[in-house]
């Protein structure tokens, strides 16, 4: 499974997997297919980066992964990296062609 480095108050690495996506669906109440993935909410996408990132930080909750955006990064950046992972998790851990 490929990862993709995020930086914020330290490198972490965002993985989605089948767990991830579980814990996404839980969370948002919704299947991944139902989710608007250019439409998020600030709290949809913090769900999001929560679940890839979780997997190496069990104390990670939704709420500390806005601060620690607000305050190592920015939205964008963040969103960016979540694109990145979610395009590897649904491409084999390959980078999509153009």
């Amino acid at each position: 499974m490929a990862y993709v480095e995020i930086k914020l108050d330290k490198t972490r690495n965002l993985k989605y997997g089948m767990r991830a996506l579980d814990r996404v669906e839980k969370k948002l109440k919704r299947k991944i297919s139902q989710i608007d993935m250019n439409n998020l909410s600030m709290e949809e996408t913090a769900t999001f980066i929560w679940a890839g990132l979780v997997h190496e930080d069990k104390e990670l909750t939704v709420e500390k992964v806005m601060d620690l955006v607000d305050e190592y990064s920015n939205l964008n950046e963040v969103s960016l990296k979540l694109v990145e992972a979610m395009n590897l998790a649904f491409n084999n851990g390959e980078q999509p062609k153009n």
